[in-house]
C-alpha cells in the first residue's frame, strides 16, 4: 500500500504547481512526508528511501518541474 500511496502522490505532484513549489523548499525526506500527509497521502520517510532506486531521474525531473531540488534529487539520490 505505501508504494501505491507514493505513486499516487507523485502523480498529484506532477499536476499541482503548488505542491511542486512546496517540495522544492523541502529540506529533507521528513518534510516531504509532512507535505504528502497534508495532501492526504500516507507515506513514510522509509517509503521514500525505498523508492529511491525505483524512480527514474526523468520522473524526478517531471515531478520537480524540470528542476533538480535538494530533497528530490540530491537527498533522494535517485
Amino acid at each position: 500500500m505505501p508504494e501505491e500511496q507514493l505513486k499516487a502522490f507523485l502523480v498529484q505532484v506532477k499536476g499541482d504547481s503548488s505542491l511542486q513549489e512546496r517540495l522544492k523548499a523541502a529540506a529533507n525526506p521528513d518534510a516531504v512526508v509532512s507535505i504528502a500527509k497534508e495532501a492526504g497521502f500516507m507515506i513514510s520517510a522509509d517509503d521514500i528511501k525505498k523508492a529511491q532506486s525505483e524512480i527514474s531521474e526523468e520522473e524526478l525531473e517531471s515531478v520537480a518541474g524540470g528542476q533538480r531540488t535538494h530533497c528530490l534529487a540530491s537527498q533522494w539520490a535517485m
